[in-house]
Formats: structure tokens, sequence, C-alpha cells
């Protein structure tokens, strides 16, 4: 068994979407299934799809490129960058939007590709990261975008919780169904779309509260890790070890808890704390903050403590553990929604899909 490894479960990813899916249908709300923290892996996004996702969505175009195979409309996530514009044309059917000048550029793309381009416009509803936030700048630039070939206003979208905090609630998502309801009043259009947000809108519906006009939400972490963002609660009937990190130990001895000498920086800038308990059983794993934040992983062994590493290496405590932990034992860990991010992307962790 080569490690360290991440282990995909296909199949109770599959069921977390399909258990998700079934709660938004309910509500008559799409969903766009984000493969950002999986890095676009092909297969992982099948499950997706089976699942019954309507929409992939990712950051990145390399990404979305990765998805090209699949017929489901494909969503750029981040706010596309000027030099990217002809592959966000090329490889999605939809892009997140809020300057004006990037969409006249994607215009153009789109006129020279004979493509029309999908866009759903951001509103910045108090958590600060992308959108317009002057909703009179919102109308002025709408009635830019209706006069641009190949651009097509499919929608509007907001984002919570991910840069402010701030939670989705029957009161900002209404302020963003009434801008919907204003541009299509003023401008006499239908748009297809009013995205509200992602995984941290979830517990509106879990309080069975319909999320008025509300019709597509972009989840992620809830498939992956069967949890509402907002107040980080359980989804029932979800799985939350569809990824799991496994790793092997390469050293187990007894020795001091306490450092021997001065303490100075360690190799990541920061000087480190330690509490004297004696003399522990200190094993070694071979993973390290290259590839994880320690902070994102939690041992399926609760009597194995973390104490720390370095860029290759990750230092236990077992000995409170009632396994007789060897040297070439494999050690279980599960992961956040951030932990499983950086080890998809890490080139040195085996992906193994089960």
């Amino acid at each position: 068994m080569y490690c360290p490894k991440i282990q995909i479960d296909l199949k109770k990813l599959e069921h977390n979407v399909k258990t998700i899916i079934d709660l938004c249908k309910k509500k008559d709300i799409e969903v766009a299934g984000v493969t950002k923290v999986f890095c676009g892996h092909p297969e992982i996004a099948k499950a997706y799809i089976d699942g019954g996702v309507s929409y992939l969505a990712d950051s990145r175009v390399e990404n979305l490129i990765k998805l090209k195979q699949f017929k489901l409309p494909k969503i750029l996530l981040r706010l596309p960058m000027i030099s990217e514009v002809e592959k966000v044309v090329e490889y999605s059917d939809i892009s997140l939007n809020s300057e004006l000048r990037t969409i006249k550029e994607l215009s153009k793309a789109a006129v020279q590709k004979g493509k029309i381009h999908k866009i759903i416009l951001m509103v910045d509803l108090g958590d600060l990261r992308e959108g317009y936030f002057d909703e009179d700048e919102i109308y002025e630039v709408v009635e830019e975008i209706l006069n641009l070939k190949g651009i097509e206003l499919l929608g509007i979208g907001t984002n919570l919780t991910c840069y402010g905090g701030v939670i989705p609630s029957q009161e900002n998502l209404g302020k963003l169904m009434e801008i919907g309801k204003n541009i299509e009043d003023r401008f006499n259009i239908n748009l297809d779309i009013i995205s509200g947000g992602n995984s941290s809108s979830l517990h509106l519906l879990l309080k069975d509260n319909k999320i008025e006009g509300i019709n597509m939400l972009r989840l992620g972490e809830s498939l992956i890790l069967g949890l509402e963002t907002a107040y980080g609660n359980r989804i029932e009937n979800t799985y939350d070890d569809v990824f799991q990190l496994v790793v092997e130990i390469i050293e187990v001895k007894e020795k001091p808890s306490l450092p021997i000498g001065e303490i100075g920086k360690d190799a990541f800038g920061k000087i480190p704390q330690f509490e004297d308990k004696g003399i522990r059983k200190r094993m070694i794993a071979a993973i390290g903050k290259q590839d994880i934040d320690f902070d994102t992983i939690v041992p399926e062994d609760s009597k194995i403590t973390i104490l720390g590493g370095s860029s290759d290496h990750l230092i236990l405590d077992g000995t409170d553990s009632e396994i007789d932990y060897k040297v070439g034992d494999k050690l279980w860990f599960k992961l956040s929604y951030g932990g499983i991010l950086s080890i998809m992307t890490s080139e040195y962790v085996k992906k193994e899909i089960i």
C-alpha cells in the first residue's frame, strides 16, 4: 500500500450528493457541484453527475478543461482574469462576473469564437468579497451588458460566509431577490438564475425555510463532508469520511516531551511551545506541511495527539493509544474541507478511488 495517499469513496460521495439534491429539489433549487476541492478530478466529478447535480463549477479554468468530456453546463466560479478570457469562453459555459471591463473582453472573445457566453452578475450583500455593492451601479451595468454581443445575462448571484463570515438569511437573500425583480421589471427581461450562495445557505433549508426565489446554490463542502457551513451542523443521512488520509509511520521512539537545549525559531520562523509530560511514545509519519496543514486533519484513533512537524514529517504522541503501533503501520485521518483541498493539490500524495 503506497503512502501517503487519500482514499475517496465514490459510493459515499454519490449518496451525499443524492441526499442533498433531494433536499434542494423540494425547494425548487438546482445544484452546481463545486469540483475545486478535488481539482476537477473527472472520476470524482462523475459521482456528482450520477448524484444529480445540474452544473459543474470550479474556480480554475485548468480544472474545467479536465471536465470537458461531460455534457453538463460548466461554471467558472472565480471572477475571470482578462488574460484568460479566451479560455474562459472556450471551456466554461457560464462565469461569475463583477467587472464591466472583463465582461466586455468576454464579449469580444465570444464573438471571435462564434459563441454566446452566459454570465451571472455578482452582488455583494455585505460579505465584502466579490460583487457590485452599489445598487444603482448594478442597473447601470446591466443596461450596458444587454447591449453586448456574444454575452447573455443569465442571472444574478451572491457569495456569503467565505470571507466576511456573513450568514445567509431571509433578509439578505431577500435583498438579492428584490434586485433581481427590479432588473426584470426595468429591462423587461427574465433572469433564469438567482444563485443564493454556497453550502452556508443550506441551514435555511434544514430549518424547512423556503429561500423565496432562489433557484440555484453552488455546493462543495456540503456534498463532500455532509455539512452546512453557516453553523457547521451535520446534514442527516450523509457521510463525513468520503475522503480519508492514510499515512505510514516511519519512526517510533520513547523520547522526552521537551527538546533539550536553547529554543529558537523552527523551520517556519516560529518559536515552538512545549509541555513537559515526561518520556512519551513519539511517532513520525511520512507527510508534512508541504502537503497538509496539521490543523485540518483528525486521527481516526482518538488517543493519538498531533504534536506538530516539519515540511516532510508529522510528529505524533501515541502514548495513550490502545494500539501498539510499529514502524510501517498505517494511520488514518479525517480531513476538513481545506485539508482535502491541500491534499488533492499535492503531487506527493497518491489519489486512490475506491
